[in-house]
């Protein structure tokens, strides 16, 4: 049975301590909270696991069940997707907690078991989906939401990178990563222009291998229709140079506009400028179009890992739901197999 959590920390094991849990989450998330402490890691290479433990002053398990047998309350699952249905439903049968990486599983079916056994065991599930937090991202969701930006009629959403194909590497396969480009880093953009701009009524998606010689896919571009009308694209590519890609995001309605570059990604802020019109004019013929340089959206920084942490623990010692649900990993996990759908069948796919 789950242990009593105290007041205001909640006790942390991690499921696949290698890769993004060493790189962001665990130094930039779990160390850092105020209500957060790092007790247990487990990875199944045992050196890795190791190097972490000791860089981070944890226990290092050898194997899940004796990380889920520990003093702790919750689990970061950061497993390859193939491996997260097995993983949340241990976690969930010892009455831990559950941050489960995006995507919450390989197919639909997978997350709806999951979130059906966090249920039926009384814990919670969240969803990897930490670009919700960036600071710029809350303040765009605000504008927009006041009504600043008017209707959204279009955005774009893009988060390419170069990624060759490597040994062993478990997004380069399907079978292991449930796809390539899109279900790793178009999911993340799909998230936030629904947070923007809505629920998604439609979709047509495309795929295919333009670069790299690995069965996932290396290339991806989505469009979508909103339910209110309004439109939007995708792109997701692992065969264009890290530099070349500014990681876009445009957000446009009928005063105005809010561009960005580098706000979607790992990093703490990118460039965010908003162009609002406080008074729009009649037709102008000659469509002339400012200098100005727009207004500056640079609130103060947040760590998107630290936040998403954070909000998981602050869930739990409030028995509530996190931002990052499990209905909101659900909906996403939807998105992808609509968009798997579409470019299998080259047809629009309605989406529920």
């Amino acid at each position: 049975m789950m242990g009593e959590i105290m007041k205001d920390n909640v006790k942390w094991g991690v499921i696949a301590s290698g890769g993004i849990a060493r790189r962001r989450t665990i130094p930039e998330g779990i160390i850092p909270s105020a209500n957060a402490s790092l007790v247990s890691v487990y990875d199944s290479r045992a050196d890795t696991n190791g190097e972490v433990a000791n860089e981070f002053g944890a226990h290092p398990a050898e194997s899940v069940q004796e990380l889920l047998d520990g003093d702790i309350d919750a689990v970061y699952v950061a497993s390859p997707v193939n491996k997260h249905l097995e993983h949340v439903m241990a976690c969930a049968e010892a009455k831990k907690h559950v941050l489960c990486e995006k995507p919450l599983g390989m197919t639909v079916e997978e997350a709806e078991q999951m979130i059906g056994k966090c249920e039926r065991e009384g814990v919670l599930l969240g969803t990897g989906l930490m670009m919700r937090f960036l600071a710029q991202h809350r303040e765009a969701h605000r504008l927009i939401r006041e009504g600043k930006l008017g209707k959204p009629v279009y955005g774009r959403a893009q988060l390419s990178c170069w990624y060759p194909k490597m040994e062993g590497a478990w997004r380069q396969d399907p079978l292991t990563g449930g796809g390539g480009s899109l279900i790793d880093m178009g999911s993340h953009c799909i998230d936030l222009l629904e947070m923007f701009m809505g629920r998604v009524k439609s979709l047509n998606c495309y795929i295919g291998n333009n670069v790299q010689n690995y069965k996932s896919e290396d290339s991806a571009v989505v469009l979508l229709l909103f339910e209110d009308g309004g439109m939007a694209t995708v792109d997701a590519f692992f065969c264009i140079p890290d530099n070349s890609s500014k990681n876009a995001l445009e957000l446009y309605g009928s005063r105005g506009s809010i561009l960005a570059r580098g706000t979607i990604g790992q990093g703490e802020e990118g460039a965010m400028t908003a162009f609002l019109e406080d008074d729009l004019q009649d037709y102008d013929s000659q469509q002339a179009r400012s200098n100005g340089d727009g207004l500056v959206i640079s609130p103060e920084p947040v760590n998107m890992y630290r936040a998403e942490i954070e909000e998981f623990c602050n869930a739990v010692l409030e028995g509530r739901d996190p931002v990052n649900s499990a209905q909101i990993g659900l909906r996403n996990q939807k998105l992808l197999a609509a968009c798997y759908e579409s470019a299998r069948t080259g047809r629009q796919v309605i989406v529920n």
